[in-house]
């Protein structure tokens, strides 16, 4: 009787168990390599990776588009904005979206950097200065501190010299990316949800009756990213894409180009035809 009692607390357990998991496997989670995609690289002669993550529907399917690259760690660039911002707003090193950054009068090669700035514009134009006041203000401690707390990348703030996210260390990988913005999505970052409801705002790229894409690109001289999602009242599509740059500047459009291309293929943004 003892070892019968046992047996049914154990199928009593199992049963349990089976209830709580079985709405995950609802869900129709499926991964697939996206080997077709590889069309859209071979039209702009890039070579690169990208992970897209759909969970319209009440499904989830995941494409990754060249696996082996989709893993390996690349500096952030200006894609760490985003989590940078969150930084900066936490140790109280800017108060809202209207501050404004006084221009140090360096003449920078890109003229929309040459302005006074505030934390929209920064975002908007790539302002690596307003962000490297943000570095020399946090320190390298506890710039990795908060890397460490968000699990982001392999979380090293360290750099001989220039800014850490181009020039140091950190480094991402496209799946990471994807686990961050998730994160940021669902507003379960380790930060006050007014700070994260800010940054997705000033994410926004473009946005329609039925969308909003916000996203945020990043270029270290010899890769380039475009990370972010779009939102639609059926679920979000995350994407995260990196490529080698190898003609610099003749390189970067390439990025929003192959995402903008394999998420019409999907239909996670509206074709311009």
């Amino acid at each position: 009787m003892k070892n019968s009692s046992i047996f049914q607390g154990i199928a009593a357990t199992i049963l349990v168990a089976s209830l709580v998991i079985s709405p995950i496997s609802q869900a129709e989670t499926k991964q697939t390599q996206g080997a077709e995609w590889a069309k859209y690289f071979n039209k702009y002669n890039a070579k690169g990776t990208i992970v897209v993550l759909d969970k319209r529907d009440k499904k989830e399917t995941t494409w990754v588009y060249n696996q082996s690259r989709a893993a390996q760690r690349y500096s952030p660039a200006s894609t760490y904005k985003i989590p940078h911002t969150l930084f900066a707003l936490d140790a109280g090193l800017v108060n809202d979206e209207f501050q404004v950054f006084p221009w140090d009068g360096v003449k920078r090669g890109y003229s929309p950097h040459n302005q006074d700035q505030n934390l929209r514009s920064a975002m908007r134009n790539s302002a690596v200065w307003v962000y490297d006041i943000f570095a020399k203000q946090l320190g390298e401690q506890k710039s990795g501190d908060y890397l460490t707390k968000i699990a982001y990348g392999n979380a090293d703030p360290s750099t001989p010299e220039g800014s850490y996210w181009i020039d140091g260390k950190l480094a991402i990988s496209a799946h990471e990316q994807i686990e961050f913005l998730e994160r940021l999505y669902k507003n379960e970052l380790p930060f006050k949800v007014e700070h994260q409801l800010l940054v997705k705002d000033i994410m926004v790229v473009e946005a329609q009756k039925e969308w909003i894409l916000r996203a945020k690109t990043g270029w270290q001289g010899r890769h380039g990213w475009w990370v972010g999602w779009v939102e639609w009242p059926t679920g979000p599509v995350f994407f995260a894409l990196n490529i080698d740059t190898p003609e610099r500047m003749k390189d970067v459009y390439k990025r929003q180009a192959i995402v903008r291309e394999i998420l019409q293929s999907i239909k996670a943004l509206p074709s311009k035809n």
